[in-house]
């Protein structure tokens, strides 16, 4: 009776052990890919804080956690179980999708940068781009809907970097893995943005009740930088959206045998590593943003006319051929 129960004890600290492996194995796959997808998650963050732009201090963190509900759920719920389908069934479909996002994310980009430029043009841009937009009730419903809009291609380019960098041949354990690392940059770019939101109200608060002169000028710091701080953070955003999505395309065509955007995007890296040796990992990154941001905007910029003189009526037809609600 001993030596039985002896050999099930050992049975059992041996699957404990199995389990510890599985779990460590899990959670340094789930760091290795978050490391891997730490350029998008950047991204993401500078792009975010431009949606609370304009509203009251009271209504700043609930459109943060409204917009990370739906990064949550666009990851969990669409975009982990498209990932493990598509790599699985139609790995082939992942490039052309990303490709996709990432033309929407330039055409995104640009309009803001053709807004910014020449805001009447874009304003009658926008007028007939409006019956193909969300039927939103309140502006904040809207910011929150193109955030999220936004963040689900910025997200779709998370998960597939991470599921890249997974090794797990299992579908359960990838699933776990990418789980895991969706939640933990949600969490860590949403929590950051939330920060950054509040950190006027913080200042205002050091202003007023800070117990020595350095607290109340920290503060009142605070208070005058944020503006311009949220201000050049807005155009670091549209930048993102532009860099990012010029990217996903240049890497994307590759893999359908046009390579000169890439061989440019290279040479052009490659020159800054060699001219700037003291920075040449700064110098090697800001020069394949800066071509990818140019190629980014000039394909965001051809997409403008699309977007109004083809796919907006194409629309508005097809949603003439819908029954309409009562």
């Amino acid at each position: 009776m001993s030596v039985g129960l002896l050999a099930l004890l050992d049975d059992v600290a041996g699957l404990v052990k199995v389990a510890a492996a599985s779990l460590d194995d899990i959670a340094g796959q789930a760091a290795r890919a978050g490391v891997k997808a730490a350029g998008a998650v950047i991204d993401d963050a500078a792009v975010t804080p431009r949606y609370v732009d304009g509203f009251t201090a009271d209504r700043e963190l609930p459109i943060v956690g409204k917009i990370a509900w739906g990064s949550i759920k666009n990851k969990l719920i669409f975009l982990l179980p498209a990932a493990l389908i598509l790599s699985y069934f139609l790995p082939w479909a992942i490039t052309p999708l990303l490709m996709f996002g990432g033309a929407y994310l330039c055409y995104e980009g640009a309009e803001k940068v053709y807004h910014a430029l020449r805001p009447h043009d874009a304003e009658a841009h926008e007028a007939s781009l409006e019956p193909a937009a969300l039927s939103a009730t309140s502006l904040e419903e809207e910011k929150v809907a193109g955030a999220i809009k936004t963040d689900f291609i910025l997200s779709a380019e998370i998960m597939t970097i991470a599921l890249a960098a997974i090794d797990a041949g299992d579908i359960w354990t990838r699933a776990i893995i990418l789980a895991i690392v969706g939640i933990g940059i949600t969490v860590a770019v949403y929590g950051g943005v939330a920060l950054i939101v509040k950190a006027d109200d913080a200042g205002l608060w050091l202003a007023e009740h800070g117990r020595t002169g350095a607290g109340r000028g920290f503060g009142r710091g605070l208070v005058r930088g944020m503006p311009v701080f949220m201000q050049v953070l807005g155009v670091v955003g549209t930048a993102a959206m532009i860099w990012v999505g010029g990217g996903i395309v240049a890497h994307g065509l590759v893999s359908f045998g046009i390579t000169a955007p890439e061989h440019i995007v290279e040479a052009a890296s490659e020159w800054a590593l060699h001219a700037f040796p003291s920075i040449a990992g700064f110098a090697g990154w800001f020069v394949t943003a800066l071509v990818d941001g140019i190629g980014g905007l000039i394909l965001g910029a051809l997409l403008i006319p699309v977007a109004g003189y083809v796919v907006a009526p194409l629309w508005n037809g097809i949603k003439g051929l819908l029954p309409q609600r009562a």
